[in-house]
């Protein structure tokens, strides 16, 4: 075990073998770069937010569901950059394995990392989420429930839009026509006056969906009507005195609506549920400021890029 006369020891470069601060002995420096990747799970928003207020919300899109913790004075826009990154990560999706996108996936990498862009979401809390205000402005609470409906640009580019050639060619019928209001069909209902429980209506103003129904409009009939819309479940209800009819949102082909002649602050709407003008369902005296919100909901409003 003696030294050799003229063997000196040799000095070892630092980060080799063991003489490296932090280092461990025989450790490749390799390993000391690679990440866990057993830690590149979808995080649940916690953030760590230090002396910021939280709430915890239930994200849920398709059959998606996220427990997310979030900043209460965080805004609407800022919650819809945060359901992109949920949606768009690999862990998100129960197949994937290993649960990281960095080596791979069971899924398709592409649309797994795409997720869902904030322009073509259409996020739903008591109505349409104003992306300006913040959650604490809208009174979110621990455990709300955020609805989420819309498509990856894959999801876009896959298929077309059969509801937009709809509205296109019902436009340019009507532009064929008389006014609405005038036609036969309607005067009989028109004529019986604006109703005396009908909402009241704010001319040249867009408001959300209230939460309470929509009250008080006549139906092609001349019966009673009101509109309640359950975002939970994606559906509209349109309810009479004889009985409620639960449509799916999808199922809708078309909304559309015209001002009431002398009475412009209200407007007469149909809601396709066919394929042609014999399904339009008619209700008339909406309130004006909320017609823009009921088409949005109904159909949405996607901006495309």
């Amino acid at each position: 075990g003696a030294e050799e006369p003229g063997m000196e020891a040799e000095e070892l470069p630092l980060g080799c073998g063991g003489g490296g601060e932090g280092g461990a002995a025989g450790r490749p420096p390799e390993a000391e770069e690679r990440p866990d990747l057993s830690q590149a799970s979808v995080s649940n928003g916690s953030d760590s937010e230090s002396g910021k207020e939280l709430v915890e919300l239930k994200v849920i899109w398709n059959k998606n569901k996220y427990d997310v913790k979030f900043r209460l004075d965080s805004t609407g826009a800022d919650l819809k950059q945060k359901i992109h990154s949920l949606t768009g990560l690999c862990c998100a999706a129960s197949s994937c394995s290993p649960r990281s996108p960095a080596v791979g996936c069971a899924c398709n990498l592409y649309s797994c990392l795409l997720g869902l862009p904030p322009a073509m979401q259409k996020v739903m809390f008591k109505g349409l989420l104003p992306e300006e205000k913040t959650l604490r402005e809208i009174k979110v609470t621990n455990g709300a429930k955020i609805m989420v409906v819309g498509s990856t640009i894959n999801d876009v580019l896959a298929v077309n839009t059969p509801k937009e050639a709809a509205q296109q060619e019902v436009k340019a019928e009507e532009n064929k026509k008389e006014p609405l209001c005038r036609q036969k069909q309607h005067r009989k209902v028109l004529d019986k006056g604006k109703p005396d429980d009908v909402m009241p209506s704010v001319k040249g103003v867009q408001e959300r969906l209230p939460t309470v129904p929509l009250s008080g409009m006549y139906n092609k009939s001349g019966g009673k009507v009101r509109l309640t819309f359950k975002l939970e479940q994606d559906q509209l209800w349109i309810g009479t005195k004889e009985r409620t009819e639960k449509l799916p949102m999808g199922s809708i082909k078309n909304v559309v609506s015209e001002p009431i002649e002398g009475h412009e602050d209200y407007h007469m709407m149909a809601f396709q549920l066919g394929p042609t003008e014999a399904s339009y369902y008619w209700v008339y005296w909406v309130p004006t400021q909320y017609v823009d919100a009921i088409k949005d909901t109904v159909l949405g409003k996607w901006q495309y890029f």
